[in-house]
């Protein structure tokens, strides 16, 4: 499974970065409005860190003013991918930015008829929000499983990448299901490392060292 950062944050992604871990970023305009900054120039740096893909999302929803604004973006470097929302223009979009070589990463998919959908139109990724099924009693996990499956039965190309991930649980459901990305916080990603009889072992050899070398 490959790890993705989801965040605009530079700081956050140098430090995922020095892990040696981290196969590429998410970014949305809600994230990058977080930061304050100039969007191109936060893409550019982010780009210069990770050398796997970098999605940037469109915040068009007609079907030439996202064409327009998707080859820009692509023009920017060669790691990014393209987050376009699932929509019918949104799809028409990647048809056509899929047949000239540019990689989407269709987003806010909630249904497995939409993903179904996302990979004819050839997405490089599709993006299902399993999180915010789970905020409103839906099983965020079932969707992954059913997209797997789709996907497996027919051999789509499209890539699983799972998003909304609020907790470490969701990565490890996802691995099982055979997903091929998380796309996660920076602390989900630090969660994932963390476990307390780790820290409670090292802690107790780290003693018992100590103890020995009094003697």
């Amino acid at each position: 499974m490959k790890f993705f950062l989801d965040t605009a944050n530079v700081q956050e992604i140098r430090e995922a970065a020095s892990l040696g871990l981290l196969d590429g970023v998410t970014t949305n305009p809600s994230l990058v409005a977080k930061e304050g900054r100039e969007f191109i120039p936060l893409l550019k740096e982010i780009c210069s860190i990770v050398s796997g893909p970098i999605s940037a999302e469109v915040i068009s929803t007609q079907y030439s003013e996202i064409l327009q604004e998707a080859r820009e973006l692509a023009a920017i470097h060669q790691n990014i991918v393209v987050k376009i929302p699932l929509i019918k223009d949104g799809l028409k979009a990647v048809k056509t930015l899929s047949n000239e070589g540019i990689k989407t990463n269709v987003t806010l998919c909630f249904s497995p008829s939409q993903a179904l959908m996302a990979a004819k139109a050839g997405a490089t990724y599709i993006s299902p929000f399993i999180g915010r099924l789970d905020d409103i009693s839906h099983d965020g996990m079932k969707l992954i499983k059913q997209i797997v499956t789709i996907y497996r039965n027919y051999g789509f190309a499209t890539q699983v990448l799972v998003a909304s991930v609020r907790h470490p649980i969701h990565v490890v459901q996802a691995a099982l299901l055979g997903a091929d990305v998380c796309t996660m916080p920076f602390k989900v990603l630090e969660q994932l490392i963390h476990h307390p009889l780790t820290n409670s072992g090292i802690e107790r050899f780290l003693a018992d060292w100590k103890t020995l070398q009094s003697k």
